[in-house]
């Protein structure tokens, strides 16, 4: 049994689809690389929390990192990622602790989407409002001191008019009490890997322990978006009007219809902050950025960045389902190959002008022994590219469970190459020994 290892294709020939794509080159591939035995590889903290306050941090500093080079932005933390592939597509103290302000109500909102998912709340349930709720101070809904309001306004009043007061109603109606729904915050947050976070209160209020990161706060808007789409509209309504007062959204992105959600936040410790999402094609992005100037700074600086994500980089499809891109010889058979291929798209997420660098080969054992089996997995195809992420196509994230909570899935490695399984084609018979088997070895003639 020897290991066949061989170099397919490299360059935009890999990227042009279609059979033609990949045996165009293998017979080149073929004389290059011939069988051989061995495992050779051919390797391609602050005073108050709300909106509207003036205060000013300290922005700059160094540019952030991408695939492509550094980048300058006057956000103190960034975190911005693909969202089908789970790549980073550029990142700035990402994992360091920073003030999440109102950013903290997506993780309450993610809270509260599991509860009205597993039946425990309904949309037209009323709760009601404590003289806590009622003097919390900051942004608010203006919930009514004594009275009691639908579950689905105070989601529109916590998500679109980013209301402290509608956060606590929540907080207290789901747990009894806001510190007893922090405990369930930081649970959720932990079983979702988000492991730079811990949750003083529901709103962002500041406190001492309270803090996220801007790859966790990626984090959640990304488990938002795929965990709870029946409720992810509420983050793009553009205004809400409760109480005789109507406010809109303070997420300029979505009111300018660049983007469809999530949030926006401030405290005078963490300056201005902004998670949005949008999708474009069949792409979408998520972005968090934290510690800007002023609001003004937030909007400009959050629409620049996220177009400069679309605009370099795009989804390249490597390898389609069914290709077939090798022949492989088969030991015993009925017939002297079957053709090998892949059983799913095989799909990474590039920079613009990076196809020419992306090199695809096969690994597998070789002759294979009949009888083959369609669908049968044999071996291994690798999609290498110097110094680009991998993009793996992501698992199936689990459904929720009762409390909202879904199991933490895989994240794709940040690499330079995907490995995905080689398929056989079609299947092949078994038969006895023969001349052959001495062929297929590479026997003949000694």
């Amino acid at each position: 049994m020897q290991t066949r290892r061989i170099l397919l294709a490299s360059g935009a020939a890999a990227l042009a689809g279609g059979v033609s794509g990949l045996s165009g080159n293998l017979d080149a591939a073929l004389a290059a690389h011939p069988r051989r035995g061995g495992h050779a590889t051919h390797k391609p903290a602050a005073s108050k929390a709300t909106e509207d306050s003036g205060a000013v941090v300290a922005t700059g500093g160094a540019p952030a990192t991408t695939p492509i080079g550094p980048v300058d932005t006057v956000a103190r933390w960034v975190c911005i990622v693909d969202f089908n592939s789970g790549i980073v597509l550029m990142e700035k103290a990402a994992d360091d602790r920073m003030p999440p302000s109102s950013l903290t109500k997506m993780m309450t909102a993610y809270v509260v989407f599991g509860m009205l998912q597993s039946g425990r709340l309904k949309l037209d349930q009323s709760l009601p409002v404590s003289e806590r709720a009622w003097r919390m101070q900051g942004s608010k809904m203006f919930v009514p001191l004594g009275e009691s309001v639908a579950v689905e306004e105070l989601i529109q009043g916590m998500l679109i008019q980013s209301g402290n007061d509608a956060c606590i109603v929540l907080a207290e109606g789901i747990s009894g009490s806001e510190e007893q729904f922090v405990a369930l915050m930081n649970d959720t947050a932990a079983k979702l890997g988000m492991t730079n976070s811990h949750f003083m209160n529901s709103t962002g209020w500041p406190a001492e322990g309270h803090y996220m990161s801007a790859r966790d706060v990626s984090t959640i808007a990304t488990h938002l978006i795929r965990d709870f789409p029946q409720y992810y509209h509420y983050f793009s309504e553009k205004d809400f009007k409760f109480n005789k007062i109507s406010q809109g959204n303070r997420n300029v992105l979505v009111d300018k219809g660049l983007a469809d959600g999530l949030k926006t936040g401030h405290t005078d410790a963490g300056g201005f902050g902004l998670c949005a999402s949008s999708l474009r094609g069949d792409r979408r992005v998520v972005m968090a950025l934290n510690g800007m100037a002023s609001s003004n700074e937030r909007a400009h600086e959050g629409e620049r960045l996220l177009s400069w994500a679309f605009a370099n980089f795009e989804t390249a499809t490597i390898v389609r389902k069914g290709q077939i891109v090798d022949q492989a010889p088969v030991w015993m058979g009925e017939a002297r190959t079957v053709p090998v291929a892949v059983a799913r798209d095989v799909t990474m997420v590039l920079p613009h002008g990076w196809q020419s660098r992306v090199q695809v080969g096969v690994d597998y054992s070789s002759p294979l022994i009949a009888p083959v089996a369609a669908g049968q997995e044999i071996g291994r195809l690798t999609v290498t590219i110097a110094g680009a992420p991998a993009a793996v196509p992501p698992a199936p994230t689990p459904a929720p469970s009762a409390g909202g909570v879904a199991p933490i899935a895989p994240q794709p490695p940040a690499a330079t190459s995907l490995s995905v399984p080689l398929i056989a084609s079609e299947g092949t018979g078994k038969l006895g020994f023969g001349g052959r088997v001495a062929y297929r070895l590479g026997l003949g003639g000694h």
